[in-house]
């Protein structure tokens, strides 16, 4: 195994769902309700925007990519882990998914400290 900080995204993704598969189905309805209460209220995030690396428009499509991907493999993204760190940690849908298991670390208690402990780990710099 690679050492932790050359691990790309995917590989990260990938080795957090082999390590906590039962905590991924509760990880991936968290990110879809966000998905689609930032769908629901388009308008806020543009009232909140603010002058950084990204535009509200590449936000929202990496919302929207999340979803779409969530939608199309379903619970395939809960079992397979190479699925899901493929099709959610690749490229710039990282980011997004990078900030959702933040604020579901963050926001939530959570039974299974180590899970919190490993996305901190894993993914906050």
């Amino acid at each position: 195994m690679k050492p932790l900080e050359n691990l790309v995204n995917v590989e990260k993704a990938r080795l957090l769902h082999e390590l906590f598969p039962q905590e991924i189905p509760a990880l991936l309805r968290y990110t879809n309700n966000m998905c689609i209460t930032i769908q629901k209220d388009e308008q806020l995030t543009w009232n909140q925007r603010e002058n950084g690396l990204l535009t509200v428009e590449a936000w929202l499509s990496f919302v929207e990519e999340v979803r779409s991907k969530i939608d199309k493999y379903g619970k395939r993204l809960h079992t397979q882990s190479r699925l899901f760190a493929d099709q959610l940690f690749d490229g710039y849908t990282a980011l997004y998914m990078v900030h959702c298991m933040t604020l579901y670390t963050a926001t939530r208690k959570h039974s299974n400290r180590k899970f919190m402990l490993a996305i901190d780990l894993l993914f906050n710099p």
